[in-house]
């Protein structure tokens, strides 16, 4: 078989599940990680119809089920902090639900043995030859390797070497995510609130007993710029987008000095002509970064899933291994990708009228009959990609 070295970048969810499905086709994977360790905790992934199949093959399913959050309903409340609407936990949190973190763990334990992890360290450049790729890091020597996946996610750093500047391929949708950890003064026990005022909520649950919660704030911005690596500017932008709101909002952003875990960033789509170059691919969000609802954690593992299958039938090539996978997941990430486009004005209607006409949505859409076609709806793009048995 050809092209047996393959070089990783990012070490969360693809770049595990990619190495996972390589190993066991018979390549040699190093895993590369800019973090110095894992990513503990971070917000809920969830998967939902057919990707269950990735966990299923993967004999990792009741190992996930095992930590999943068991969440309850999101209770969606007014202005006044009132219930009007409960989102079903089917709909939030798919068929099964996990935090990242722990996701992140499982996909490393059962890769380590087979696998090189370097952590703290990322790539610097990459240089396509004959017969490999050249590849230098910030800290380590230069090295060769066969073929090189970017599974770094939406803000990829081999994409940007190997396809050209993010902002070729970037979409912004005007409005802006940040996740926290936070302590859990409401006192939820596996349930969630969702707190809206025009372009601006909160969505804060606790998934893991009443010890905790996660703190997700979704805004509207059209002209925000700001450091990706300045935490201190980012809680500022946090505070006064969110100051004179009413409700919790100031005792739960009153963890946002201690907390550790912050992430902010644009809500953003990456559209892409081409997931694959030369010797270099992408699967999951360096690839198509849909965004929220658009299937992105199931999605990218079955992607990795595909890629590994495909190199391994053409027995390395990657001239063939490419093109092929290309064909077989670009249907489901643009599924996602159409899926995920109004994500923002979802979560954060810009006026109240559209705010409680959401609202009001909820409530219908959350009954029966019609939540049965509800739920299938929001299945679409997670069923667009069927594995196929490598």
């Amino acid at each position: 078989m050809r092209n047996t070295r393959v070089l990783i970048s990012g070490a969360s969810i693809a770049g595990p599940t990619a190495a996972f499905w390589l190993n066991r086709r018979g390549f040699a994977t190093t895993v590369v990680e800019r973090a110095p360790g894992l990513r503990e905790g971070g917000q809920a992934v969830d998967f939902r119809g057919n990707q269950l199949d990735i966990l299923r093959r993967m004999d990792l399913l009741d190992e996930v089920r095992r930590h999943q959050t068991g969440m309850g309903p999101q209770l969606v409340l007014d202005e006044s902090g009132k219930q009007v609407a409960a989102m079903p936990s089917e709909f939030i949190s798919g068929e099964v639900e996990i935090l990242r973190g722990d996701l992140n763990r499982i996909l490393y334990d059962a890769t380590k043995d087979g696998t090189e992890y370097v952590f703290g360290d990322w790539i610097t450049s990459l240089e396509e030859v004959a017969d490999g790729v050249e590849v230098t890091f910030a800290h380590g020597a230069p090295r060769k390797f066969d073929l090189v996946i970017g599974a770094d996610g939406l803000h990829s750093g081999v994409r940007k070497l190997a396809f050209g500047p993010e902002t070729r391929f970037r979409h912004d949708t005007g409005y802006h995510f940040a996740g926290f950890t936070a302590p859990n003064h409401l006192g939820l026990d596996h349930s969630g609130l969702i707190y809206t005022v025009p372009g601006r909520a909160i969505m804060v649950g606790s998934k893991n007993g009443n010890k905790a919660t996660n703190v997700g704030l979704w805004f509207a911005d059209d002209d925000l710029s700001y450091d990706r690596n300045d935490l201190g500017q980012q809680r500022k932008i946090i505070r006064d987008r969110y100051r004179g709101i009413g409700w919790e909002a100031p005792k739960l952003l009153e963890a946002l000095d201690t907390a550790d875990d912050l992430y902010f960033d644009t809500l953003c789509q990456m559209h892409l002509e081409h997931y694959t170059k030369g010797r270099i691919a992408l699967v999951g969000d360096a690839g198509w970064g849909a965004g929220p609802g658009g299937g992105g954690t199931g999605l990218a593992m079955m992607s990795a899933y595909v890629l590994a299958g495909e190199l391994a039938v053409a027995g390395g090539d990657h001239t063939v291994a490419f093109p092929r996978y290309e064909r077989e997941v670009r249907p489901a990430a643009e599924a996602g990708l159409k899926q995920a486009a109004g994500a923002g004005t979802f979560l954060a209607p810009a006026t109240t009228a559209k705010i409680r006409r959401r609202n009001r949505s909820y409530r219908m859409l959350f009954r029966q009959p019609l939540l049965g076609l509800f739920l299938r709806m929001a299945v679409k793009a997670a069923n667009k990609l069927s594995l196929k048995d490598y």
